[in-house]
């Protein structure tokens, strides 16, 4: 879940099932009473219906929370962390980045500083598109060490200067669910 639209659905489904939960979070549900298999298969084939999908798969559950942290970070936060991202992620989680960082790779094909780099720059396309802030301000939010910086990365992963992107007529975006997900691009 990587969205709060996601959140309502999960919530939806749930209420529907007659279950009460604790916490839906992205990427976790805690509810209070036992499910029983027939509520499981039920909320598993409606979450399915909704384009969502239920993880029992412990290293899929740590991929995905690994994924939630980047976007929040990313898209929901006002400001990035001040340490390194492998920190950051090893910190919440609570395990060793390296373990973290191998189990990724192996599961998307990539790895998760190329996974922050698609949705920092995915951040960026979207503050140039509302064009409220200028490019010195961007690269200072997303913690880039120079504009220079910046609009090489951004010009290496969409194949266009960050000025010739904010000229565009139809600015391209992909939607965050779909960043960085091999099966999806």
């Amino acid at each position: 879940m990587v969205s709060l639209r996601c959140k309502m659905v999960v919530k939806e489904e749930l209420k529907k099932l007659g279950l009460h939960f604790i916490v839906v979070d992205l990427g976790e549900i805690e509810i209070m009473e036992d499910i029983t298999d027939a509520q499981r298969e039920e909320l598993k084939n409606a979450l399915i219906n909704s384009g969502l999908e239920l993880m029992d798969d412990k290293r899929s559950v740590l991929i995905e929370k690994i994924k939630n942290i980047v976007v929040e970070m990313i898209h929901y936060s006002d400001e990035l962390p001040k340490i390194n991202y492998s920190d950051y992620i090893s910190e919440k989680l609570d395990y060793d980045y390296t373990y973290l960082s191998n189990l990724f790779s192996e599961i998307n094909g990539i790895t998760i500083q190329q996974f922050i780099i698609t949705h920092k720059i995915e951040r960026v396309k979207e503050l140039l598109f509302y064009d409220e802030l200028s490019l010195t301000e961007i690269s200072y939010r997303m913690q880039y060490s120079s504009v220079a910086h910046l609009s090489n990365q951004f010009k290496k992963v969409t194949g266009l200067t960050p000025s010739q992107f904010k000229h565009l007529k139809f600015k391209h975006r992909n939607q965050i669910e779909a960043i960085g997900n091999k099966d999806q691009e």
